[in-house]
């Protein structure tokens, strides 16, 4: 990644991202969306047509920190930051 490669700090939509060096994601909780889609999945298979779908957002979100990343970037993470977040990622 680029901004790794550049020592950029720089968050992102998908936490994939941290286990390649990323500092920060904050979006769509993956397991959440998965299970959105087999549902989806489901109805259609017994039969309902997907134009009948209602349209559906994502309510879980999720906000991880790579504290290694941190430490590499030479960034100092606040303590309420810390603790605001869904997971911290050593």
């Amino acid at each position: 990644m680029l901004a790794v490669r550049h020592a950029v700090p720089a968050i992102y939509s998908l936490r994939e991202y941290l286990e390649a060096g990323g500092f920060m994601s904050y979006g769509t909780s993956s397991p959440d969306v998965y299970r959105q889609i087999g549902v989806y999945a489901g109805r259609i298979i017994k039969g309902e047509k997907p134009a009948n779908l209602p349209v559906q957002q994502s309510t879980k979100f999720e906000f991880v920190i790579n504290a290694q990343a941190a430490s590499l970037l030479n960034l100092a993470v606040p303590p309420t930051l810390i603790a605001r977040a869904d997971e911290v990622v050593e």
